[in-house]
């Protein structure tokens, strides 16, 4: 198994962290936060130009196909950036959709979601909630064997992170039911589970380059805190739980890209690893920043207040471990 970047998946990252480091992507969050979707899903068009979305969608579709270790690129970038919206979970749509096989569906979304122009949001049976449900186009809910579409939800629930907005999507038509959506759904959960677990590795990265910084500049007793021995484990151990994680991010991309039958278990690991680390890393960030890292005004924060609800989502630590630990 390669683990290596090829240049060209290296050029890649290097590009979409280009764009979105000149996106303005804290106001984003901000805006995104406040119920504004504009400068959101602006910024959403970009992103599926740069060809993320087209990841996930078949080429008869518009896409590049389903391309798991590309994926995890771009969401460890989109997680680096903060970036707001049902991302993951539009992924997750497209990879439900094709997966299902239903003609008339994927032939709606597909061709919209590789080029920018449909947000989706996908609730499989972890919670009654899904994910910015009013920035999306469509909710797919998934239960059991039925999968229903709804475009209504109920009131928006405050959340940990203010931009992971919550509501209750209402009921909907019934596209499809059958063994096929049981299927489909485990698929897209897996891939999800991925792509979060990338998040968290780009959050996390973010976070510990952020909080280098800080240390560098912040004095006590006329020295850096930075030279702290203990500021500098502090840090040595963030720095190893993300190194840790990368490993099996891109070992759980490459095991889905071969439909390994290991796959489930390796992006659980991954996502233990990633999402323990990306949390680590908002505590350690937290802390060394003093009393100015509890303030919303600081855009860490957006950083920070996300990476608990990145480490939960779509499956805890515990259910994760459990997914290892079975096999």
């Amino acid at each position: 198994m390669r683990f290596l970047l090829t240049d060209e998946q290296r050029e890649f990252a290097q590009a979409l962290d280009g764009m979105l480091s000149a996106s303005g992507t804290p106001a984003v969050a901000r805006a995104w936060a406040a119920g504004d979707h504009q400068p959101g899903r602006a910024l959403w068009t970009r992103i599926a130009r740069a060809g993320v979305f087209g990841l996930a969608v078949p080429e008869r579709h518009g896409g590049s196909g389903l391309l798991p270790v590309e994926l995890a690129l771009s969401f460890a970038e989109l997680g680096r950036y903060a970036v707001p919206g049902p991302l993951v979970e539009t992924v997750a749509a497209a990879v439900f959709l094709e997966r299902l096989g239903a003609n008339a569906e994927a032939g709606k979304w597909l061709p919209r979601i590789a080029a920018g122009g449909a947000v989706l949001s996908l609730c499989a049976g972890a919670g009654p909630y899904a994910l910015d449900a009013d920035a999306a186009d469509a909710v797919l809910v998934i239960q059991g064997d039925t999968v229903s579409r709804t475009d209504t939800h109920g009131p928006v629930q405050t959340s940990l992170d203010p931009a992971r907005r919550l509501a209750r999507p209402l009921d909907g038509t019934v596209p499809a039911r059958g063994p096929a959506v049981t299927a489909a759904a485990a698929h897209a959960v897996e891939v999800a589970r991925l792509l979060t677990a990338a998040q968290s590795l780009g959050l996390g990265r973010a976070l510990l380059a952020a909080t280098v910084s800080y240390v560098k500049q912040r004095t006590q007793f006329r020295v850096p805190i930075g030279s702290f021995q203990a500021v500098k484990h502090r840090l040595a151990d963030t720095l190893i739980g993300l190194e840790f994680a990368q490993p099996l991010v891109h070992a759980a991309a490459l095991a889905l890209a071969a439909g390994s039958p290991s796959a489930g278990r390796e992006v659980a690991a991954a996502k233990v690893a990633a999402g323990e680390a990306g949390y680590a890393a908002a505590r350690t960030a937290l802390q060394l920043h003093g009393a100015i890292g509890y303030t919303e005004e600081l855009d860490l924060s957006l950083w920070i207040r996300k990476a608990r609800p990145l480490r939960d989502a779509w499956g805890t630590p515990a259910g994760c471990r459990a997914r290892v630990l079975t096999g």
